[in-house]
């Protein structure tokens, strides 16, 4: 049991135990586990009610930056829960690579093709993602491809916004609750620019420079072959007299990246999604 060691609204306890006792009425549970704060309670709050019956599954990719694949197994293994990983080819599908506006439901149906399977081999009754109620608000097509697959998403059903899902994690006093979305580096390209692995890890070495000069959150966006650089609007005057211009610059060019460039406007998640009309 994790121990609740901060206060929580009336609203946020009920939906915890809300969750708690969906999770102690099933069988077993397949959680597809991304490592982000979403999908790492879903898992958490399984493990917790059911032990060895739930399992956390993780789809690794070129898409899925090394860093991101490291915390989630370290995540999995502060939690105490079994954590598989399974091998994606969304890469090799053009639904996928020539980066349409509908990606994410190429991606989520090679994902849950795997999940799916896996809990039926090893005899895990469902299989549950980390879908939140705000993400039902927002241009997401990997959630229709989750239905499809019969994906069960209990965030969403009880109705956890982002900030509910901070703020239990908080007091349940897991350590990344404060941790910053990172959505895969796919989501760097606008739409229509074609993905390859090599523009992928382009882009993950990027990020990877930026974050080790001190700034946590970061987009590199792939224009072709200019960089955009988004980072947080409270950081730029940071970013700005931090960096070394003229190193990052060489770095970037040695990418591959002919032109690099900073965003003004500061981070905004899905900015890309504007094209949509």
């Amino acid at each position: 049991m994790f121990y609740q060691l901060e206060i929580l609204s009336d609203e946020q306890n009920e939906k915890l135990q809300t969750i708690r006792n969906f999770f102690k009425n099933l069988n077993s549970v397949c959680v597809a586990y991304s490592g982000g704060v979403d999908s790492t309670l879903v898992a958490s709050l399984a493990f917790e009610q059911l032990g060895s019956k739930a399992i956390a599954v993780t789809g690794v990719s070129p898409a899925l930056a090394k860093t991101l694949l490291c915390e989630a197994k370290s995540q999995a293994k502060w939690i105490g829960i079994q954590h598989l990983e399974i091998e994606t080819s969304e890469l090799e599908q053009s639904s996928y690579s020539k980066n349409p506006k509908n990606r994410c439901f190429a991606c989520k149906k090679e994902l849950h093709k795997h999940t799916t399977y896996l809990s039926e081999t090893l005899n895990y009754k469902i299989v549950c993602d980390g879908v939140n109620r705000d993400d039902l608000n927002d241009f997401r097509p990997g959630i229709q491809a989750a239905k499809e697959a019969g994906v069960i998403s209990p965030l969403a059903k009880f109705n956890f916004t982002k900030k509910d899902i901070r703020d239990i994690s908080k007091a349940l006093g897991f350590p990344w609750w404060d941790k910053p979305a990172q959505p895969c580096l796919s989501s760097r390209f606008p739409y229509g620019h074609q993905i390859t692995n090599q523009r992928l890890n382009m882009v993950e070495k990027a990020e990877e420079y930026i974050k080790k000069g001190g700034i946590s959150e970061v987009r590199v966006r792939c224009h072709g072959s200019t960089a955009r650089i988004e980072i947080p609007q409270d950081e730029l005057k940071r970013f700005c007299k931090d960096f070394d211009f003229h190193e990052l610059i060489g770095y970037f060019s040695n990418l591959g990246f002919n032109c690099t460039s900073l965003d003004l406007e500061g981070l905004i998640s899905g900015k890309l999604n504007r094209t949509i009309s």
